[in-house]
């Protein structure tokens, strides 16, 4: 496996910016998982490790060497794209079998067989491996793009929103496996995601990208309870977080013209009086809706509870975020 390092990484395709002296380290044996909305860098930035483009300016190292010479192959890297990418005239053994048929690899046909079968059990299509690629559903080729990435045991990982097509359930049993995978390896992988759950329960580290600029790097717990500004704030976290003028409460800092508050930032029992709007009952939690001073709020609950909308109850905040008027945090 590999630590990866890019170094001031800026890249432009004509007028439009897609990464902004980016500089960042994926130690090794790191999940790191890149969050941002589309067109905040996410790609780009697989683009530039992976060598399928290359920096206007910066260095891009894989274990300590720079690559800007290497070509893709030369790299080591094996990357799973949003959309799968399968040779149509194979059948699904041959898919996952082919990168294991490099003459660089020279891997036996014995060990070509065990990684392929253990690959496709973990991936749940075992029973399709003799079906040709066009035969197989949208989450099934999905599934095969990751298989053939997963039989390599290259240096490092690179996937774009690789479950992005798979149903709820599948979602989540192979969110499972393959950070199992990961841990168990040792690999080195570089994650694209919109899902916050997917980053919250998958990554060692977290790379929060606005507008090409990496704008919070470190754990999920660190970027969840220690947000350097709204932005960053509102990447992790369901329900988001609550985002309203200072002086809602009282007692602001000087500099602070917004107060960010997330679920258990919001004290039920004691303070103003808040309208109960609307309530949603999802089994573990309950979601409370408030109009606080006109202003929306959410918030979370016991999943038993007895309120009804059209109750008044009464909330304080408990260790906020305070915000200033650019969004950044303040003390």
């Amino acid at each position: 496996m590999a630590e990866v390092t890019l170094s001031g990484i800026s890249k432009s395709y004509g007028d439009q910016v897609a990464l902004d002296d980016v500089t960042m380290t994926i130690p090794d044996g790191a999940f790191v998982v890149l969050l941002g909305p589309t067109g905040a860098g996410k790609t780009t930035t697989l683009r530039m490790v992976s060598g399928l483009d290359r920096p206007d300016t910066g260095t891009v190292t894989i274990g300590g060497r720079d690559v800007a010479s290497y070509t893709p192959a030369q790299r080591d890297v094996a990357m799973v794209f949003q959309q799968y990418s399968l040779y149509p005239h194979f059948t699904v053994r041959q898919n996952l079998e082919f990168p294991l048929k490099s003459p660089i690899l020279q891997t036996p046909q014995a060990e070509i067989e065990r990684k392929v079968n253990a690959v496709a059990e973990v991936l749940q299509i075992s029973h399709k491996l003799d079906n040709k690629a066009t035969a197989l559903s949208g989450g099934e080729m999905q599934r095969v793009s990751i298989g053939r990435a997963l039989v390599r045991d290259p240096s490092l990982y690179l996937m774009d929103e690789p479950l992005s097509s798979l149903d709820a359930k599948l979602r989540s049993d192979l969110r499972i496996e393959l950070k199992s995978i990961q841990a168990d390896s040792g690999a080195t992988m570089l994650y694209v995601t919109h899902d916050q759950t997917e980053a919250m329960t998958m990554a060692t580290h977290v790379g929060v990208l606005d507008e090409g600029k990496l704008v919070q790097f470190g754990s999920p717990r660190e970027i969840y309870e220690n947000p350097v500004s709204i932005y960053a704030a509102s990447r992790l976290g369901q329900p988001r977080i609550n985002v309203l003028p200072s002086d809602v409460f009282g007692g602001a800092p000087n500099k602070a013209t917004h107060i960010g508050l997330r679920p258990e930032q919001i004290f039920q029992g004691e303070g103003e009086d808040s309208f109960v709007r609307r309530v949603e009952h999802l089994g573990d939690q309950t979601r409370l809706h408030l109009s606080f001073k006109s202003h929306d709020l959410i918030t979370v609950t016991d999943a038993h509870t007895t309120l009804k909308e059209g109750e008044i109850i009464q909330i304080r905040p408990e260790n906020p975020f305070y915000f200033d008027a650019s969004g950044a945090r303040v003390s």
